[in-house]
């Protein structure tokens, strides 16, 4: 069976972002689909969009990959922000709107679509696609699209028009497959009649051949922290400037999204130093990643700063730590995250210790089964110093922990969650009539 793969971040592509579509790409052939990707140009250079040529060299040969040819347009600008407030197509979607339906159009013999998003523009791509060809498609959200609690609207009207679009294209798709158990449980709340279609979870996950080899030894004495992958600081401070006005127009919940920065732990980090100097005399606080000026201020000379890596090099980074740190958003109480960032899985897959600093959700859920994990809420610099001081105790007392397993980890593995999504594919290609009474499709133009 042959399936048109709809994934803007793709290999050469690196990022958070690459490695669901990178892995299914590699995969899924081994699983009787045969993959045909539909993609962008290749790295822009930006922070989301690094290169990583490593993860090219995982995509089989056979695999046709088609990319809409750019210059791609820029996220920010006087026209992309006139576009948001206006509420209108960005120029970004519909080049990427006009020029994957241009590109997928010379495409034949497609059995069925997998849209993986985001872009969410993505799912208007394929629900075109999918009623041209009279074939099913499958919606895809590695993100929860308008209920993400990190998506910020200007507006009550632009989140209200946000969520119309979510249930417009999501009301094409055979199939809806969410990130989290959260997130389906919100999208069915929030679009009941979405239950009459085949809507589940497959998470993100950790895939067991980038933990092949033995991990690193390290002979340095230090004691190191690592976070890896994207840190959050300028856009957390940009929501704290602007979040009251938003608020005051219904667009923006009551999240804070600087949490999901190293801010907090740079400050636990200076307390332990302060107050522990002999015990934290070999403290080390690693970061890597595309770190933008905001991140680089906020870490100073306190910490190691890497710039983005390889995805095999940060993996190597991340099995080296003493603790690893993963932050999240911050969210009102009795509010659970929508969520889980990628990186956790990789995380526990290590068997290194975890400083979570989450809310409540499936982060959390997971996270609280590993037995070296220590959890903390997103905010509280004291807890955090706290878990350090325990884990250098602990060091200072019996040696560098071993890797200790999380149970149940193995569910999570890349080549187990391709299987669970081509099951999904392979439900809507086997049913009788896939697409029969979907209401008409309107899209933004």
């Amino acid at each position: 069976m042959r399936i048109l793969l709809v994934a803007y971040h793709f290999p050469p592509t690196g990022g958070a972002g690459t490695q669901r579509a990178a892995k299914l790409a590699r995969d899924l052939p081994e699983l009787g689909l045969e993959p045909v990707v539909v993609t962008g140009p290749g790295p822009v250079g930006d922070v989301w969009s690094p290169a990583d040529h490593s993860l090219a060299a995982q995509i089989p040969a056979a695999v046709q990959v088609h990319r809409v040819p750019g210059p791609v347009p820029a996220a920010g600008g006087r026209r992309a922000s006139l576009a948001r407030w206006l509420n209108l197509a960005s120029p970004f979607a519909r080049w990427w709107t006009g020029g994957a339906l241009a590109v997928a159009a010379e495409l034949q013999g497609l059995d069925a679509i997998l849209a993986t998003m985001s872009p969410y523009e993505s799912g208007e791509v394929a629900a075109r696609l999918a009623r041209r060809l009279g074939v099913p498609w499958v919606a895809d959200l590695r993100d929860p699209w308008a209920l993400d609690e990190m998506r910020v609207h200007p507006s009550f009207a632009h989140r209200h028009a946000d969520l119309r679009r979510m249930r417009a294209v999501l009301g094409t798709a055979d199939a809806i497959v969410m990130n989290t158990p959260e997130a389906r449980s919100q999208l069915l709340t929030q679009f009941p009649e979405l239950g009459r279609r085949r809507v589940t979870c497959v998470p993100n996950g950790w895939d067991a051949r980038d933990f092949a080899d033995p991990a690193p030894r390290r002979t340095d004495g230090a004691f190191r922290i690592v976070h890896t992958g994207a840190l959050h600081t300028s856009s957390g401070e940009r929501h704290r400037q602007r979040s009251a006005l938003k608020r005051a127009l219904g667009g923006s919940a009551p999240v804070d999204v600087l949490t999901r920065s190293h801010t907090y732990l740079m400050e636990a980090v200076r307390r332990v130093r302060t107050r522990e100097p002999e015990l934290a005399a070999g403290l080390e606080v690693h970061l890597a990643g595309n770190l933008t000026e905001a991140d680089r201020r906020v870490a100073g000379s306190d910490a190691v700063l890497h710039g983005y890596l390889s995805h095999a090099r940060s993996v190597e980074l991340l099995r080296s730590a003493d603790l690893l740190f993963l932050p999240m958003q911050d969210l009102p109480p009795g509010r659970r995250a929508t969520i889980v960032p990628g990186k956790t899985y990789e995380y526990l897959a290590s068997g290194r210790p975890v400083l979570a600093a989450v809310p409540e959700g499936d982060a959390r859920d997971l996270i609280a089964t590993s037995p070296v994990a220590r959890l903390c809420d997103p905010a509280d610099v004291e807890a955090m110093a706290a878990a350090i001081v325990g884990e250098l105790e602990h060091r200072r007392l019996n040696g560098p922990r071993p890797d200790c397993s999380t149970p149940g980890i193995e569910r999570f593995e890349r080549r187990r969650l391709a299987g669970e999504l081509a099951a999904v594919v392979g439900d809507v290609l086997n049913a009788d009539a896939p697409s029969a009474g979907l209401p008409p499709l309107r899209l933004a133009s």
